[in-house]
Parts: C-alpha cells; structure tokens; sequence
C-alpha cells in the first residue's frame, strides 16, 4: 500500500478551504441571526440566561445541517456559497415566521429564561435546517 502524499496534500487543501468557507458562513450567520433577534443572545448567555443558549444553539444548528449537505452536494465554491445564503434565510424567515405567528412574545420569554419557548424554537430551527438539508440533495 503506497502513500500519495500528492493526493493527501490536495485533500487536506481541499478539506482546509471548506471547513474555514462553512466555518465562516457560520460565524457570518450567527451574528446576523443575534443582529436580527430583538434579544441580546450574547449578553443574557453572559448573564447565565440557558434559554437564550438553547434557542441560540438550535438556530445555529439549524443552520449548520443545511451547511453540511451543501458542502456534500456542490461542485464549486458559487455554488457552495449560493446554498449557504439561501440556509441562511431560510433560517432567519423561520425564526421571524415563528415571532410572528406561532409564538409572538418568544423573545420576551427567552428573556425572562423560559427554557419552553428557547425549545420549541430549538426544535423548529432544526427541523426546519434537516428538511432544508434534504431538499439540497433533490
């Protein structure tokens, strides 16, 4: 068994460039979602605030899933990038559809530290990241 140090390298390049790409997106994502909540995610998670955590965690989640089968799916970085964005709006109108709709005052309860509605949205981010993921491969 031979060792092709020239196809490991292209792999590990190639591996590089899509972590620090999806590593990115996801930082780029995590602080337009927190631009986007009426609530400060960062200053109650400081506070020990565990809902702003739950619910903060279940967005990025939720994103990150969609992230990952794009990545298995695309051929080119525009095309990578195209998905990216589209999760990534995907998941903001989720939570805006949720604010306006389905649970209104879900900010004001992930102030006050309601673990319920930091779950329900926790869950409907990532439920929404998973259909969104399988749709990528359709």
């Amino acid at each position: 068994m031979n060792f092709d140090v020239m196809a490991f390298t292209a792999g590990a390049i190639n591996f590089a460039l899509a972590f620090l790409a999806a590593g990115g997106f996801a930082l780029i994502f995590k602080a337009i979602y927190r631009w986007i909540t009426p609530h400060d995610e960062g200053a109650l998670i400081r506070a020990g605030n565990s809902a702003a955590a739950v619910a903060l965690g279940g967005a990025l989640i939720g994103y990150v899933i969609p992230l990952a089968s794009a990545l298995t799916q695309t051929h080119s970085l525009p095309e990578f990038i195209a998905w990216a964005l589209l999760a990534g709006v995907i998941q903001i109108v989720t939570f805006w559809l949720v604010r306006r709709i389905a649970l209104p005052d879900v900010s004001a309860r992930i102030e006050r530290g309601e673990m319920a509605a930091a779950l329900y949205l926790m869950m409907i981010s990532i439920a929404v990241g998973i259909l969104n993921a399988a749709c990528m491969t359709a």
